[in-house]
């Protein structure tokens, strides 16, 4: 007789939830991965994605994979508002600071590289179900029920909540977003643009920093092309609330620069990633059979730069402790928790001091995130930053 697989509901079918669907494969169990949009998602800012991940991403056997999406621009070059360019830094020293065990790629494209390895390797034993999302939770001593917004009930030894900042599954099992939320004052948007503007070369990043807001554009060559805002305020969550088509032309109307061809783009947009930029706090990831991990549980937010990472490492963390202690769930979370929440509080720390160089709030403080990047740009420095890194990486 087959023993029963153990069953998983993944609630989150972002990086954080397929990378866990995936893992979950590989430890012998089953899962199901609902989704609250219609169809997957697409484009996203470009990460830092290095460290515990990528050794992840090693183990898991997408590497590969990744590496071929990997962004290594000619050039990054920082504008004035009149399109005239302040520096620029060369495209071998920008790739010889993110180094070799690192890569620079796109949040949407590790979401594609997670879900063909799940449809293809764990396809006998993960199905992904979208449009729908977490209604309800019940927990006794042999299981987890979900109930689904179509009324479904879904039985499970383990309920995931890889769902995000906003996380449905973590405010239902432990208590209102606004009670755990840490707003770090700035907002962040993201869409995929149809079209390069004029002015930004192909296979060049280029992006203008004004007193207190950023735009980027990223161009992935002749037919891809990322627009990429943050800024500052002191009233995300009414940011939010009046969404991007509305707040983005009001911070960024008199911009100069591209921003009005980017502008006229977001109108089109299929798709715009707009949020706040935030932490979530929480003493402990785990309730009973209900375990949140990447942004439901910690989020260290963009300013950290490695929430990618460290949900794929979360991931893969979370596999390894449920094959260590098969029959013990408990102890499972337990030491899953201890070996990943020291790395996410270190991150989120980062986060928090370095926000102000985000999108600086004077001119001096401009000055001082920018000096580095100056002094890249200069021939010799730069030369002798390519040697000493990859010497050192």
């Amino acid at each position: 007789m087959t023993a029963r697989r153990p069953r998983a509901v993944v609630v989150g079918a972002g990086i954080a939830g397929l990378a866990t669907a995936l893992r979950l494969h590989r430890a012998g169990w089953e899962a199901l991965v609902i989704e609250r949009t219609p169809s997957r998602r697409s484009g996203g800012y470009a990460v830092t994605f290095a460290g515990p991940g990528y050794d992840a991403a090693e183990r898991m056997g997408i590497l590969p994979e990744l590496a071929e999406r990997h962004i290594t621009p000619d050039r990054m070059d920082y504008v004035r508002p009149d399109g005239r360019t302040r520096f620029s830094v060369p495209g071998p020293t920008v790739r010889a600071m993110v180094g070799d065990r690192s890569l620079n790629i796109l949040r949407g494209d590790i979401e594609d590289v997670l879900y063909r390895a799940v449809t293809t390797r764990a396809a006998d034993t993960v199905r992904i179900r979208f449009g729908t999302t977490i209604a309800g939770v019940r927990q006794d001593p042999d299981g987890v029920d979900v109930t689904l917004q179509d009324g479904t009930v879904e039985r499970a030894d383990l309920l995931v909540g890889a769902d995000g900042l906003h996380s449905t599954t973590r405010r239902l099992v432990v208590g209102p977003e606004d009670d755990l939320r840490l707003d770090l004052n700035h907002m962040a948007g993201v869409f995929t643009l149809d079209r390069l503007p004029d002015g930004v070369e192909p296979g060049v990043t280029a992006s203008l920093t004004d007193t207190g807001r950023t735009l980027a554009v990223v161009s992935l060559g002749a037919d891809r092309a990322v627009a990429f805002f943050g800024y500052r305020t002191d009233r995300p969550m009414a940011e939010l609330a009046d969404g991007p088509q509305v707040a983005l032309p009001r911070a960024y109307g008199d911009l100069g620069w591209v921003a009005p061809q980017v502008l006229d783009q977001l109108t089109r947009a299929e798709s715009v990633y707009f949020d706040t930029v935030s932490q979530m706090v929480l003493d402990r990831w785990s309730r009973g059979r209900v375990v949140l991990l990447g942004d439901a549980a910690w989020c260290v937010t963009l300013f950290a730069g490695y929430g990618s990472s460290l949900a794929v490492a979360g991931a893969d963390a979370l596999g390894a402790a449920l094959e260590r202690h098969p029959a013990d769930l408990a102890t499972a979370l337990r030491e899953w928790e201890a070996e990943i929440r020291p790395e996410a509080e270190r991150k989120q720390k980062l986060g928090r001091q370095v926000k102000g160089l985000y999108a600086p709030a004077d001119r001096f403080g401009l000055w001082v995130r920018d000096l580095p990047l100056r002094l890249a740009s200069f021939r010799p420095v730069s030369a002798l930053l390519q040697r000493r890194l990859q010497l050192t990486s």
